[in-house]
Parts: structure tokens; C-alpha cells; sequence
């Protein structure tokens, strides 16, 4: 899925650059330039980062795993 349009980044670019070692949102920036023009996309790309950095945390897996053992 495109998170920012204006340069067209998607969360798999994302994801691939923050296992590349470019960990923050302003690595992230640096790399693929998301989040540099109108800024719209800033909250999600760092939701993307998180989700990549800690799996088991997020928010998004935390919810699964209740409604698994709901």
C-alpha cells in the first residue's frame, strides 16, 4: 500500500529500508524522501517503522492477539 503519495513510497519500501538498518522516521526521510513534501503521510510511515521494529508490540499485532484469545 502507497503511504506517501507524493513520492511514491509504499510500506513494503519502508519495511526493507528499516531492515536495512535506516531505523528512524528522519533515516527514513534521508532514504526514501516519505514525509519530505506535504508531510500528510509522517504518521503513518512512522506506524510502518514500528510495526517493523517490534512486531510483537504493535498495535495492530496486539489487537490480533486479543481477538485470538478473545
Amino acid at each position: 500500500m502507497y503511504v506517501c503519495i507524493c513520492h511514491s513510497v509504499t510500506d513494503k519500501a519502508i519495511k526493507k529500508a528499516v531492515k536495512q538498518g535506516h531505523d528512524t522516521l528522519e533515516a527514513i526521510q534521508q532514504e526514501l524522501k516519505v514525509g519530505t513534501c506535504c508531510g500528510r503521510c509522517r504518521g503513518h510511515a512512522c506506524e510502518v517503522i514500528e510495526e517493523t521494529l517490534s512486531p510483537e508490540t504493535s498495535l495492530f499485532n496486539l489487537n490480533l492477539m486479543q481477538g485470538a484469545f478473545a
